[in-house]
């Protein structure tokens, strides 16, 4: 199955946007980018594991434009995928006006992701979202020597991400070589290709707004998603719904104006994806479809009108 001409010109326009040079926002200065807005691609792990079929049509409901697929445990509609076949897939996104934006596959790690890739290819995707490999809880010299190694591993499976025009967006991710903010400044700085690069995931940091913003104008064009995401009160343990969603922007403690200042300012073209882990996994976040449309519904309403 090929990519619909459509598909195409998306793809190209998008690759094209990445490519634009930095402006900052001056309401004074002609092309400033005062206007900058989120490019919304909604998790269906935020679903837990309900079905495609009810999940996709709620894309546009969110104000997203695309859906990011999670396989289990976090959610099973990349399975679903699989099982409805990619012509059916593909028809259902069609129907309701959207792509696939991305597929988040840690179980397969950065280094088992080239036929992931090539599915992504053919169904007009643009980016993998993994984890790192290698050492944890290194620092300085030792830190940026484990990430160069890193990189080195990666370039024949970058060689593919050129070719299909994926890009591989590490998450910051805890208890990984790529964790802190310094192993995500050694990741920009190392890397060989725009095809790897950084999803940006504010809970797995320390919850300083300032640092946060600080650490995103340093990444810069190294960014390729986004999570509206703060720690709260964590996801590791059950906890009443109402200290759980505080993973939730604008319901915990976390100030998402200055990271939001600082993706307009960097001129942010990638994914944005408002997001929470429950507990335990593979559950929706509420119980109803129509819940868990109303609350990313909300967070979205607090970012946009930071």
């Amino acid at each position: 199955m090929s990519i619909s001409p459509e598909r195409r010109e998306f793809l190209s326009a998008a690759m094209l946007a990445g490519l634009l040079p930095l402006r900052i926002c001056n309401p004074f200065l002609q092309n400033s980018n005062c206007d900058h807005k989120f490019k919304y691609m909604l998790g269906s792990s935020m679903y837990g594991y309900s079905g495609l079929e009810e999940i996709v049509p709620e894309v546009k409901k969110t104000g997203a434009t695309a859906i990011d697929l999670w396989p289990k445990v976090h959610g099973n509609q990349r399975e679903q995928l699989d099982q409805m076949g990619e012509e059916k897939f593909v028809r259902l996104l069609e129907k309701h006006g959207i792509q696939l934006g991305c597929i988040t596959q840690y179980k397969l790690g950065p280094f088992g992701l080239r036929d992931e890739m090539r599915l992504l290819n053919k169904l007009g995707g643009s980016t993998l979202v993994t984890g790192a490999v290698g050492p944890r809880g290194l620092k300085g010299s030792e830190l940026k020597k484990a990430v160069a190694s890193f990189v080195e591993k990666m370039k024949p499976h970058l060689e593919v991400a050129e070719a299909t025009g994926v890009t591989i967006a590490i998450e910051n991710h805890a208890n990984s070589l790529i964790e802190s903010a310094e192993s995500m400044r050694y990741l920009a700085e190392l890397r060989t290709s725009e095809k790897l690069a950084i999803a940006f995931a504010p809970y797995h940091l320390p919850q300083e707004a300032d640092s946060m913003s600080k650490l995103i104008r340093n990444l810069g064009n190294s960014i390729e998603v986004f999570y509206a995401w703060q720690h709260g009160m964590g996801c590791m343990k059950k906890l009443p719904k109402k200290e759980e969603l505080l993973q939730m922007p604008g319901r915990g403690s976390l100030d998402f104006k200055p990271l939001k200042d600082a993706l307009a300012e960097i001129n942010f073209r990638g994914w944005v994806e408002i997001f929470m882990h429950p507990f335990p996994r593979g559950i929706p976040i509420l119980e109803t479809t129509a819940e868990v449309t109303e609350e990313i519904n909300r967070a979205r309403d607090y970012l946009e009108k930071l």
